[in-house]
């Protein structure tokens, strides 16, 4: 049996990864802010590195080891550099990049004993193209394919692959509760004219981290309607 731990898997792209998965027949370990009476979930809010520790022990008390992470817990920040706090940076460097880099460092270990592993970052097509307002999101997210790149060359003699991948507008919850107005105008600039589903994401991470996909490692790609190469 292959464990898998996904962070941010209570609602959206992690969600329905976890789904997805489990109907594949791996054994998945999950976690988020909500609560929710499933089993192998843990409730908890991935605010400092000691809540991550807690998480990853929790995950090891359960399964005996993690043979795939799957970074996905992330916040989304909209706002002018000049009005960024720096609780602001802090919070969102924390949850966006240096958990996501702690977890791994975490499960790294075991994953060198077995010579097996995957980790599937998840960043964003704002790490890629940019969006103004929006610069500290994008920093940590154009973080974690940095960190994606280095590690795949640091652990790929073991056996263990490391990708990530940068999702544009996905239909989640977040798109549902803003105006029809907006998401016309977001539209405008996606080449296909839609939203990517996050089975999309799901389906691509099954691949990755699949015995097909062992040749794929350091990547980034970009499952975003077209948005990477223009309007």
């Amino acid at each position: 049996m292959i464990n898998v731990l996904i962070t941010g898997s209570s609602s959206g792209i992690g969600l329905e990864t976890a789904r997805v998965l489990k109907e594949n027949g791996y054994r998945v370990f999950t976690t988020g802010r909500r609560y929710l009476d499933e089993d192998d979930y843990l409730s908890i809010e991935l605010s400092c590195f000691e809540h991550a520790k807690v998480l990853y022990e929790k995950a090891i008390e359960t399964f005996g080891n993690i043979d795939i992470l799957i970074n996905n817990a992330g916040e989304y920040y909209y706002s002018p550099i000049e009005r960024v706090q720096d609780y602001d940076i802090e919070r969102v460097m924390l949850l966006n990049l240096s958990i996501p880099y702690y977890l791994t460092s975490l499960c790294v270990s075991q994953m060198k004993e077995k010579r097996f592993g995957r980790v599937i970052n998840i960043s964003s097509i704002s790490a890629s193209v940019g969006e103004a307002n929006a610069s500290l999101y994008a920093a940590t997210k154009a973080g974690m394919y940095g960190m994606t790149k280095s590690l795949a060359l640091e652990l790929a003699q073991y056996n263990i692959t490391v990708n990530c991948i940068s999702p544009g507008w996905v239909e989640t919850q977040l798109m549902a509760d803003i105006s029809n107005e907006d998401k016309a105008e977001i539209l405008d600039v996606v080449p296909q004219r839609r939203f990517i589903r996050p089975i999309e994401i799901s389906n691509l991470i099954k691949y990755l981290i699949s015995d097909e996909a062992k040749g794929i490692t350091g990547q980034n790609i970009n499952l975003c309607a077209g948005l990477s190469v223009g309007s």
